[in-house]
C-alpha cells in the first residue's frame, strides 16, 4: 500500500466514505475490503470463527503506524464482553469497556490480572493472525456469559486508553463454568 493510497483511506475514514458490509468494512473509491475474525473454543472443544468490524480508530491505527509515524505499541490484547449491544464503527477504547460491558473482574470472569496477549505470528498473503491461542482460566461462582471479543492496544483490563482495533459480538453467547479453558485467537485480513 504505498502513501497516496493510506491518505486517501485516512481521507475517506475522516469524512466516513465507506460501507459496513458482511465482508468488513469497504471502502468503495480505493477498492479496498479490511476484514478479521475471532477463533475460540472451549476446553479443548471445537473452533468457533466469528467475523469481526475493524473500527474507524483501528483502521486509522493501522495506516498510521503500517505507514505513517506512529510507533508500534509495546502489544495487542484480547478482552472480553458481556454486554448486548453489537460493535459500530464509531467506538474507541475510550468507549470500548462501558459501551461492551467488558469482563474486568477477577472472580467473576477470568483468572489472569491484564488482558491477555495477542502475539501474532508473520504476515503472508494479506492476513495475519496469532499462531498459538490465548488461553484463560474462568473463574465463577455460577456460570460466566461471554457475548464477544475485542482487540486493543492497552493491557489494563477495563482500560480507557490506546487504540480499539476491532470487535465482535457472538450470534449466541458463550457460557462458562469454573474452571473452563477458553482459549482465543485472532486474524486480520486486508484485500484490494
Amino acid at each position: 500500500m504505498n502513501n497516496a493510497l493510506r491518505k486517501e483511506l485516512q481521507r475517506s475514514l475522516d469524512r466516513e466514505q465507506y460501507d459496513i458490509t458482511e465482508d468488513g468494512l469497504y471502502f468503495p473509491r480505493q477498492g479496498v475490503i479490511a476484514k478479521g475474525k475471532y477463533y475460540d473454543r472451549i476446553n479443548d472443544g471445537e473452533w468457533s470463527c466469528t467475523d469481526n468490524l475493524v473500527v474507524s480508530e483501528g483502521l486509522t491505527h493501522m495506516l498510521s503506524v503500517a505507514l505513517g509515524s506512529t510507533a508500534k505499541p509495546a502489544g495487542y490484547y484480547l478482552a472480553l464482553f458481556s454486554g448486548a449491544t453489537a460493535p459500530a464503527a464509531n467506538w474507541t477504547a475510550a468507549t470500548f469497556p462501558s459501551v461492551a460491558q467488558e469482563i474486568t473482574s477477577l472472580t467473576e470472569g477470568y483468572a489472569d490480572a491484564t488482558r491477555p496477549v495477542w502475539t501474532p505470528g508473520a504476515a503472508a498473503n494479506g492476513s495475519i493472525s496469532n499462531s498459538v491461542a490465548a488461553s484463560l482460566t474462568i473463574t465463577t461462582a455460577t456460570t460466566l456469559n461471554v457475548t464477544g471479543l475485542a482487540l486493543l492496544t492497552n493491557s489494563t483490563r477495563g482500560g480507557t486508553s490506546g487504540v480499539l482495533v476491532s470487535a465482535t459480538k457472538f450470534a449466541s453467547a458463550r457460557s462458562f463454568q469454573n474452571g473452563d479453558v477458553y482459549q482465543i485467537g485472532y486474524e486480520l485480513d486486508l484485500s484490494a
